[in-house]
């Protein structure tokens, strides 16, 4: 069974820091990919950066030079760094996961409904 449990959340300023975990069990990194989704109130999900299943990374243009994605697989955690907040970084976010899904062959920051394993999230609250 797979598993996904955020934990980091919380409120920083503009400018600040903030370190989201993600504790994965349940599956193996050869065939699954790995990423971090948000939703702000009244928006779509989207993808913030994903691992593949050949450990390539990728970064969604809103996040990159701020955000930073890695995975300790000996920890069997996936974490977000994130630098440099915004009041605009303000969502909850989301560790996800999925079978032989490809960020190279799909739109993979508007494609949270093709991932099939969820964390519960943890909220980011920047303030002005």
């Amino acid at each position: 069974q797979v598993q996904l449990v955020e934990s980091g959340g919380g409120t920083a300023q503009t400018g600040g820091s903030l370190r989201l975990s993600c504790v994965v069990s349940g599956l193996t990194y050869r065939d699954h990919c790995v990423a971090w989704f948000r939703q702000a109130p009244g928006k779509k999900r989207e993808g913030v950066a994903i691992i593949d299943m050949d450990g390539s990374i990728t970064t969604a243009e809103s996040v990159k030079g701020r955000f930073t994605v890695s995975q300790d697989k000996a920890k069997n955690t996936l974490y977000l760094q994130m630098n440099s907040l915004k009041p605009e970084d303000t969502a909850m976010y989301y560790c996800a996961a999925d079978l032989y899904y490809s960020s190279k062959e799909n739109d993979w920051v508007a494609d949270s409904w093709k991932f099939g394993y969820w964390g519960q999230g943890t909220q980011v609250t920047v303030s002005s």
